[in-house]
């Protein structure tokens, strides 16, 4: 099945639902050749996916996950936020989204921290989990009652899904040619504890729209998509057209996995304290909409990328106690509390980021966020 929707790709053909679960199936074939997925996920990534493509993909593969026990009658009662970034900005930075979803918790959210070891990143979210003395290695019933009982839990992607051990070869034979496929924006939406809220991180704001359509389709309630401009103060940022209703073509477009050249446009995956972010988001009581976030009306230090800056797990580890402790008052501790307050809004624990933001300083001032990460390590 494969060849014959790889050639369907080649002249720009969309793949319907059924064909995607078909798809998958044959990707999570163990004696089908990996060059034969490798040719299939290219092509994808050429032809550019659209917003029901990749729910599509996102709903076939989460039916061959392994799902934590969460009893229905706990999950209504509130919203399970997940804070992650799809990674593949290649801009080095310490893991905002691992500190912010500490802090989260510590703030009396509900927080389910999908993630794994590092792919496209220096440090991923299981490795400096691990190396603050979390455990990453917990069961689907240990995860759920850590989520219950902590207010937050780590979903390691391998112990969840492991069907993608199929998958691995292909992805590594694109990797090799320096192209990226759409197993590099799937992980947020495989999160395995089916998250309500969701704040995530991608390296260009052309794919804020598609994802958070996509999020909005698998049934996330409240979502925001954001990406942050580095380079701002040098360039004036780039608008998106505010509402998002618009017809136009939410195709991804077609990129590798190298890193920015000299002088291009950089982006985090994450709300920028550098300059200008573009968010893409929508609620239950108001609809999808996209705007360009400033800094004006938030309380941040000047600072350049090199502040924002980690190291290996354990210097990393170490940034993130030291903000949660309050002891680091620079751009770091920023970068979290901006992030922070989009968390907190989307989670709607927050009325506005403003308000995000005062909560979450309040929460590491107050000793709160040293408290839970002293929980989590015990």
């Amino acid at each position: 099945m494969l060849d014959t929707l790889t050639k369907q790709l080649a002249a720009r053909e969309e793949l319907s639902p059924a064909e995607i679960h078909g798809a998958v199936a044959d990707l999570i074939e163990e004696t089908l050749a990996a060059e034969a997925k490798a040719e299939f996920l290219l092509a994808l990534a050429v032809k550019g996916e659209t917003p029901a493509e990749i729910a599509a993909f996102a709903a076939a593969l989460r039916e061959k996950s392994i799902p934590p026990p969460i009893d229905a009658d706990w999950r209504a009662t509130r919203e399970i936020l997940d804070v992650v970034g799809t990674g593949g900005d290649h801009l080095s930075t310490f893991n905002i989204s691992t500190t912010v979803a500490i802090l989260c918790a510590a703030a009396g959210v509900a927080v389910a921290k999908h993630g794994n070891r590092a792919v496209t990143s220096s440090v991923g979210s299981a490795d400096v989990i691990e190396a603050l003395g979390i455990r990453v290695d917990l069961t689907p019933a240990e995860a759920a009652a850590s989520l219950r009982g902590r207010n937050f839990a780590f979903f390691f992607a391998p112990n969840f899904h492991p069907a993608f051990k199929h998958i691995a070869p292909a992805r590594k034979l694109c990797a090799s040619r320096g192209q990226r496929t759409i197993f590099n924006l799937l992980g947020p939406l495989l999160n395995p504890a089916r998250p309500s809220a969701m704040l995530v991180g991608v390296p260009g704001p052309e794919l804020c729209s598609p994802l958070a359509r996509a999020l909005q389709s698998l049934g996330v309630r409240r979502g925001m998509v954001v990406s942050g401009e580095v380079d701002s103060n040098l360039q004036p940022p780039l608008r998106t057209e505010a509402g998002g209703h618009g017809k136009h073509d939410l195709r991804l477009p077609t990129s590798d996995l190298r890193p920015p050249q000299a002088g291009a446009r950089k982006f985090l995956d994450e709300l920028s304290t550098l300059g200008a972010s573009h968010l893409a988001e929508f609620y239950q009581e108001r609809g999808f909409h996209t705007s360009v976030l400033a800094l004006e009306n938030f309380p941040v230090q000047p600072a350049a990328l090199a502040d924002l800056r980690g190291g290996d797990k354990f210097v990393n580890a170490e940034i993130i106690r030291r903000i949660l402790r309050g002891e680091e008052r620079g751009p770091k501790r920023d970068a979290v509390l901006l992030n922070a307050s989009a968390a907190l809004l989307v989670a709607g624990r927050a009325a506005s980021l403003a308000a995000g933001w005062a909560a979450a300083a309040e929460t590491i001032d107050g000793g709160r966020a040293a408290e839970k990460l002293a929980e989590l390590a015990a």
